[in-house]
């Protein structure tokens, strides 16, 4: 059983986050909220929130699954939109301020894989 969650349209830079998902990626559920739990970062809220969802999706589509069962199979931060906004420069120039945006999409899977057979 796949379960698949996204999180779209997060105001922070893809960079940022990132550093996280390095942290958490391919551990178990439990074990990747309990790491999230006692990280110093302030963008892991963004992750919490996701692993949550992605559990409790899990838990609707098949409800005999078990929470220790659930592992990280894929996670990655994609880039968003940029928003683009104009700073005002001297002699009638301007910079250009890019607001990056994140895209963050975990996948989790309960124990191994059964092979699908198309006949």
């Amino acid at each position: 059983m796949v379960v698949r969650a996204e999180a779209k349209y997060l105001r922070v830079s893809p960079r940022k986050l990132r550093r996280i998902a390095n942290l958490i990626r391919n551990k178990k559920v439990e074990e990747a909220l309990a790491t999230l739990k006692f990280l110093r970062i302030k963008n892991k809220k963004y992750f919490i929130k996701l692993l949550k969802s992605a559990k409790a999706n899990a838990r609707i589509k098949k409800p005999d699954v078990k929470d220790a069962d659930l592992f990280i199979k894929e996670l990655y931060v994609n880039e968003g939109p940029r928003l683009k906004r104009i700073l005002p420069r001297m002699h009638g120039m301007a910079n250009i301020i890019k607001r990056r945006m994140s895209h963050i999409t975990v996948v989790i899977s309960a124990g191994v894989e059964e092979e699908e057979v198309e006949e």
